[in-house]
């Protein structure tokens, strides 16, 4: 038996008990294959110089069978062709000839790529796909080295819409990459073609950007699927590799490094804003920062509005506008604490530090109407109480409905203003509630943003620890700490970036 017929009885074997790694195994392209595979091509270039001698030889040793038992299969029409593809490489190929060798591999992984989407037996190909895959992705980024050779491809093919060479291998690989992608199946942990998708996703990025950008762009990725975590690791190390005299690249990463920190709560330090890439955008986070640092909703509205245009083209707008709102509470809580608390005069007095839930829904209420344009109301200064006092923080926000000596807010003469729904604390001109700050409080409990519990009885959130670290530090804790030490189901890793191949 010759060893064409030997070889593809083997394949036939594999593909009957669908032993994709043996496949993978058996599919050998590379230049350091097998002595027997070099025999092989002698023997297909002495005997099987012609394409209907390789289809005979298929259809003999590889056929399609009508009847396949249960748990086998067969060979299917576009797994023939790319058979006939595999075999026509290696009586062709010539290694040293790099033009003529990519050429080959590109037929051959857009070959694969189509039996590999056959919707029963094609996830057997998986592994192969992405061996065949790595080689054509790797003969490109040599065949890109040589623009001698690439000039060339470019002057006979006029009609492939100026693509490099780069980008038409690119979009062979990602047909696959779309195969993986439709695969229906369900599960926690990724099975059949699903396992492909990462690697394909990566594979396509690597030859069409260096891996500064790919980490950028895998950084946006993250960003627009709310994984602010993973897209600053990203975006961290893309900028830390960027050189500083880029600046224009560098300011392209802090557009989106900056806000992903800010949405963890970590804001950017003085000396990074001054650093030139940085020059166009302090003025558009420093004060969107200082907002979210003492919980002014006013500043902070005001402020999306004013860059709303240019935070909407970069994509900026939605998470800023609804993910900070959380951060924004959290502070508003902390200054009506900070205003309202009396520590007992006790110092061994065991009564829980509280926050008052009314007081933070006062300080909503009058931040609401703030917003809705209502105007201060300045009475008499006889009688008014003292600037140092708590009450005032009381009576700044008590009575806003009518006007008397005891409110400081009127409504405008041309009624409130029509806010969006995003504009407002709850929902655009709807009223707060006590239930409504009830619940932001207890959401922002559960997700670690305010140490403590809410009792509902009293209307009130008692803090955890304050005796240890004192109230504010106790209830308040750190955003960034309080995200790192959230516990997540299943083997969930928040610094663990899908895509990401390090090393």
């Amino acid at each position: 038996m010759s060893l064409v017929a030997q070889f593809l009885t083997q394949i036939n074997q594999y593909v009957r008990l669908q032993q994709g790694d043996s496949l993978r195994a058996w599919l050998q392209v590379e230049p350091n294959s097998a002595k027997s595979y070099y025999d092989m091509a002698a023997e297909l270039r002495a005997n099987f110089n012609t394409a209907s001698g390789l289809e005979a030889a298929i259809d003999t040793h590889l056929p399609i069978d009508d009847d396949v038992p249960d748990g086998q299969a067969t060979a299917w029409p576009s797994f023939q062709s790319f058979m006939k593809d595999y075999l026509t490489l290696w009586r062709d190929i010539n290694y040293d000839d790099l033009l003529g060798t990519h050429e080959l591999l590109t037929t051959l992984v857009n070959s694969c790529g189509t039996a590999f989407a056959h919707p029963t037996y094609g996830a057997m190909l998986l592994q192969a796909s992405m061996s065949f895959s790595v080689t054509l992705a790797r003969f490109t980024l040599q065949l890109n080295r040589r623009p001698d050779l690439t000039r060339r491809i470019r002057s006979v093919d006029e009609d492939s819409g100026g693509k490099s060479v780069a980008e038409s291998s690119a979009e062979i690989i990602q047909k696959i990459f779309t195969t993986c992608l439709t695969d229906r199946s369900v599960g926690r942990v990724p099975e059949g073609k699903k396992v492909g998708v990462y690697m394909f996703a990566n594979l396509v990025l690597k030859l069409l950007f260096a891996r500064v950008t790919f980490l950028y762009y895998l950084g946006r990725f993250n960003f627009s699927n709310q994984h602010y975590q993973r897209a600053a690791l990203c975006l961290e190390q893309a900028y830390l590799q960027t050189p500083p005299p880029l600046v224009s690249h560098r300011t392209n990463i802090l557009t989106y490094l900056i806000p992903c920190n800010i949405l963890l709560g970590r804001f950017p330090s003085g000396a990074l804003m001054q650093r030139p890439e940085a020059a166009t955008l302090k003025s558009v986070f420093v004060p969107l920062c200082e907002a979210v640092r003492v919980g002014n909703f006013i500043q902070f509205q005001h402020h999306l509005s004013t860059h709303e245009t240019w935070l909407f083209e970069k994509g900026l707008l939605l998470a800023l506008t609804h993910r900070l709102r959380p951060l924004l509470w959290r502070s508003l809580a902390r200054k009506t604490f900070v205003f309202t608390y009396v520590p007992p005069a006790d110092a061994s007095s065991r009564k829980a530090a509280t926050l008052d839930i009314s007081h933070l829904h006062a300080a909503a209420v009058y931040v609401q109407r703030r917003l809705e344009g209502w105007l201060h109301y300045h009475p008499s200064a006889r009688g008014r109480p003292s600037s140092q006092a708590n009450p005032l923080f009381m009576r700044a926000v008590t009575n806003n409905v009518q006007e008397s000596a005891e409110t400081t807010l009127v409504p405008p003469p041309r009624g409130p203003t029509k806010l969006r729904p995003n504009e407002g604390l709850i929902w655009g001109n709807a009223e707060i509630t006590l239930d409504d700050v009830e619940m932001v409080v207890a959401t922002l409990v559960q997700q670690g943003l305010m140490h403590g519990f809410v009792a509902h009885g009293q209307a009130r959130f008692a803090i955890i620890g304050a005796k240890a670290k004192g109230p504010v530090v106790a209830g308040w804790p750190v955003v960034w700490q309080a995200i790192q030490e959230r516990r997540y189901e299943g083997d969930f890793d928040i610094n663990e970036v899908p895509g990401w191949v390090k090393g």
